[in-house]
């Protein structure tokens, strides 16, 4: 869910390898690393790129 081309991913030198909680705390910090939009219906999640996954998950619910 990291976005590895964000320019503040390359400025903190993030590689996703770190651990959970640095990463999230990462994100909260510089929301534009997570990926989005993300969807989640039933207790499932997906990304919506392309918009299609996001169909893709409603239909296998």
């Amino acid at each position: 869910m990291l976005r590895k081309r964000d320019a503040a991913n390359k400025e903190l030198g993030l590689t996703g390898d770190e651990p959970e909680d640095q990463l999230i705390a990462h994100m909260v910090e510089h929301p534009t690393l997570l990926q989005r939009p993300i969807g989640v219906y039933r207790g499932r999640a997906a990304i919506g790129r392309p918009p299609e996954k996001l169909l893709e998950l409603v239909g296998d619910g």
